[in-house]
């Protein structure tokens, strides 16, 4: 079917289908990677909840960031 079709045109579905695949392999790693800490997050904004119900929490200045 591409074949048919102008070798300009056939490079630009090519590049299109490159650029697809790198996105899918893209959002296929960063799946994976917040998989991985999942847990670790959930632990993080539970302490973070405790903290401030316990008053241990500050509120946070942009300025020092």
């Amino acid at each position: 079917m591409l074949e048919s079709l102008p070798e300009s045109v056939q490079e630009r579905v090519v590049e299109h289908l490159r650029e697809y695949l790198a996105d899918l392999q893209d959002e296929l790693k960063w799946d994976s990677l917040f998989e991985q800490t999942q847990s670790q997050l959930v632990t993080a904004a539970r302490r973070a909840k405790q903290d401030i119900v316990q008053g241990r929490a500050q509120p946070m200045d942009d300025e020092q960031l």
